[in-house]
C-alpha cells in the first residue's frame, strides 16, 4: 500500500461570544478538534493562523477574525477492490452508505478479501478509512464513514447523544411481551476467549427500545433505537427477552434462507453534518431477502 500526505482546511469565524478566549478553546471547543489534532498542526508552519498570520495557542482572538487550521495525516491508499457501494450521502466531510451483509465492514490481518473498506477504496481518495459507527459482518444499512480525522472526532463524540440517533429493523423469533417496551438489562463481554457477550448484573448499563410492527408466521418485524450503544446490544437484548434475531448464530439458530447473515438492518439514522451543523436524516428500506421473510 502507498502513503499519501492528505491536508484538510478547517475554518471558523470568530463570533461575538468568543472575544477574548484562547486559540486552542476556539480550536477545541467551537472547531471539533482533539488535542492531538491541534498540537500536531500548531507546530507545523502555517498549521493555525488567525487573519493569515500564525497564531499561538495563547493568542487571544477578537470577534470577526478567522482561525484556520491545516490538519495533516497520513493516509493509506488501500487496495481497491471490485464491489458495489450503494452512497446515500456525500459531502465534503462524510459519506453515509448503506451496507450489504454479509460483508465485514473493515479489513485487516484476518479479514482479507472483499470488505466494505476495499470496496471504498477509490471513494476515500488515498484517506485512511474512518467509520464513525460499526456494523457486523452480518447486519445491513446505514453507516457513516468520515473522510478525514475531524470530521470523525466531531461525529464520535455525537455517539450515544441525541445529535446521533440510529433506528434498526428487525426480524425476530416469536413475539415480544409486551409489544412494545424497553429492555433495560445490563451486558458484558462473556468469559474465556469469545466475543459473546450475555446479560449480566456487573455488565454496563444498556437499554434498548422496541416496537413490534408486525407479526405473522412466527416471526415478527421490530423497530428498535439504541439508548445505549454496546456491542452486540440488540442481539443481546432480543434473545434475553426469548425472540432472538432471526438468522443469528450467535445468540439464537441459523437459517438456510439468510445465508452468512441474520435479518437485522440499521434502517434509520439521523446526525448533525460535523461542519455546518445541519440536522440530517436517512432511512434505508428493509433489504429484500429480509421482507419477503414476513408473509
Amino acid at each position: 500500500m502507498s502513503i499519501r500526505e492528505i491536508e484538510k482546511e478547517i475554518a471558523y469565524t470568530i463570533e461575538p461570544r468568543d472575544e477574548g478566549r484562547l486559540v486552542k478553546a476556539i480550536a477545541r471547543d467551537r472547531m471539533g478538534l482533539s488535542h492531538k489534532q491541534f498540537s500536531s498542526a500548531k507546530f507545523r508552519e502555517g498549521g493555525v493562523t488567525l487573519d493569515g498570520a500564525r497564531a499561538l495557542a495563547s493568542d487571544r482572538v477578537r470577534s470577526g477574525q478567522r482561525l484556520v487550521v491545516r490538519l495533516r495525516e497520513e493516509g493509506f491508499s488501500h487496495p481497491a477492490l471490485p464491489g458495489e457501494v450503494d452512497v446515500v450521502w456525500a459531502d465534503e466531510d462524510i459519506f453515509i452508505v448503506n451496507k450489504p451483509a454479509p460483508l465485514p465492514t473493515q479489513s485487516s490481518e484476518r479479514q482479507t478479501g472483499d470488505t466494505l473498506e476495499a470496496r471504498m477504496a477509490s471513494l476515500l481518495e488515498g484517506r485512511a478509512f474512518r467509520p464513525v459507527n460499526r456494523l457486523d459482518k452480518g447486519t445491513s444499512g446505514l453507516m457513516v464513514v468520515a473522510r478525514h480525522a475531524q470530521a470523525q472526532a466531531v461525529l464520535q463524540a455525537q455517539l450515544h447523544t441525541p445529535l446521533f440517533a440510529r433506528g434498526y429493523l428487525a426480524l425476530v423469533e416469536g413475539a415480544p411481551e409486551p409489544r412494545e417496551g424497553v429492555v433495560d438489562a445490563p451486558i458484558a463481554k462473556a468469559d474465556g476467549p469469545t466475543v459473546r457477550r450475555e446479560v449480566r448484573a456487573d455488565g454496563k448499563i444498556s437499554r434498548t427500545r422496541y416496537r413490534t410492527l408486525r407479526s405473522a408466521g412466527g416471526l415478527s418485524l421490530l423497530r428498535l433505537d439504541l439508548e445505549t450503544g454496546r456491542t452486540h446490544q440488540i442481539r443481546v437484548h432480543m434473545a434475553h427477552i426469548g425472540c432472538p434475531v432471526a438468522g443469528d448464530f450467535l445468540y439464537g439458530a441459523e437459517r438456510a434462507d439468510l445465508p452468512g447473515r441474520f435479518a437485522l438492518h440499521s434502517a434509520f439514522l439521523t446526525l448533525r453534518q460535523p461542519a455546518t451543523g445541519e440536522i440530517l436524516s436517512f432511512e434505508a428500506p428493509l433489504p429484500e431477502e429480509l421482507s419477503r421473510l414476513l408473509p
